[in-house]
């Protein structure tokens, strides 16, 4: 892809879900390539009814955004007012941020930190400050990485039993007002 291309954010809705799970579906296949398989596992998003259950769900219930570069849906997330099931909301308003998620081949283009930059104008529209994300944080924590350098702080860490294992997560903040 080319690196002077144009970032344009939409919203999104239901008819989204299919270009969505394609989108987690091209992570999940560049994770493996990687060998870190813990992060989302090694089923496609697509193959996985839980997962296009969990998709579904916040698509229809929160305020998704699609990132297109160049007019090619290239990224996503989706903003809902509390955090999920897993974790405690906020002792006040906030926005929360679901299902960030881009299709690997637009990697390094911004259009994630885009979808971020337009979460916190969002939040701050509604008149809201707190904007809150959760992430996977083990491995090499690239991915909270990711997050500081849009402006986030770590709060706390959390974990999500699954199976065997837990899941090892971070939650993030950043104040928008």
């Amino acid at each position: 892809m080319e690196k002077n291309g144009k970032i344009s954010i939409r919203e999104g809705g239901p008819d989204d879900v299919p270009v969505i799970l394609g989108m987690f579906d091209s992570a999940v296949e560049w994770l493996m390539a990687q060998g870190r398989t813990r992060q989302w596992g090694t089923t496609p998003w697509s193959e996985n009814p839980r997962a296009v259950a969990m998709v579904t769900r916040y698509v229809t219930e929160g305020a998704p955004y699609i990132a297109e570069y160049d007019g090619v849906p290239a990224a996503t997330l989706t903003l809902t007012d509390a955090p999920g099931e897993y974790l405690q909301p906020a002792d006040e308003p906030e926005r929360f941020i679901h299902i960030l998620a881009s299709d690997r081949r637009f990697k390094g283009l911004g259009t994630g930190a885009a979808l971020l930059a337009h979460a916190a104008q969002e939040t701050g529209r509604a008149g809201i400050s707190l904007l809150r994300v959760d992430c996977y944080a083990g491995d090499d924590r690239k991915l909270v990485a990711f997050y500081e350098r849009n402006g986030f702080i770590p709060t706390e860490p959390f974990t999500v039993p699954v199976g065997e294992d837990d899941w090892p997560g971070q939650v993030l903040a950043r104040r928008v007002l």
